[in-house]
């Protein structure tokens, strides 16, 4: 699948991504793709976040590829049920432990636990070794139960602006090549 035969849809974690982010990056380089805007990005409800990204997947044209970063990828798994066939793939990146009681803010466990249901598209699960929101054997379990592929990122932070990946190039040179491999 190429970059104009897909609708990419780009779903920040807690705060937003700022310019720096990789996320924001992406959005502006990639010509299909766009940002699912949370009403609340610092006190998020998982219910609303859940029905903001079953939306934007609804109103898609073209097969999506969903690229979530931390509470971004918990929203797009608990929406997975409902988005009737539409999803191509999806680009995880640093999933957060959001059934840990020591996640902080507290109000992030309103998302977990996490669904174990195998998803109904190709995916790809990023995970650091030190990731301050989630353990690396975390992230391996959930993409166990989801079939994804876990890529260790090695000690790569939470894969943010604030861990020194802005640009991030080999996030992008994996994302080419998961994106080559799905089909239009």
């Amino acid at each position: 699948m190429k970059v104009s035969e897909a609708d990419i849809l780009i779903i920040p974690g807690y705060t937003n991504s700022g310019p720096d982010h990789w996320q924001s990056r992406w959005e502006q380089k990639l010509s299909t793709a766009r940002r699912v805007e949370q009403a609340e990005w610092t006190k998020p409800v998982r219910e609303d976040w859940v029905q903001r990204v079953v939306e934007e997947v609804a109103a898609a044209t073209k097969p999506v590829v969903l690229v979530g970063h931390s509470l971004g990828v918990t929203a797009a798994v608990h929406a997975a049920p409902h988005f009737d066939n539409k999803v191509a793939g999806a680009f995880f990146v640093a999933p957060p432990d959001v059934a840990n009681p020591d996640i902080r803010p507290k109000h992030l466990m309103t998302f977990g636990p996490y669904p174990r249901d195998p998803l109904p598209f190709p995916s790809v699960v990023v995970a650091s070794r030190n990731d301050p929101f989630g353990t690396y054997e975390h992230a391996d379990d959930i993409a166990a139960a989801w079939g994804s592929l876990l890529l260790d990122a090695g000690e790569a932070g939470h894969i943010n602006a604030q861990s020194g990946h802005g640009p991030w190039p080999e996030g992008t040179m994996v994302f080419a090549q998961f994106l080559s491999k799905l089909k239009a």
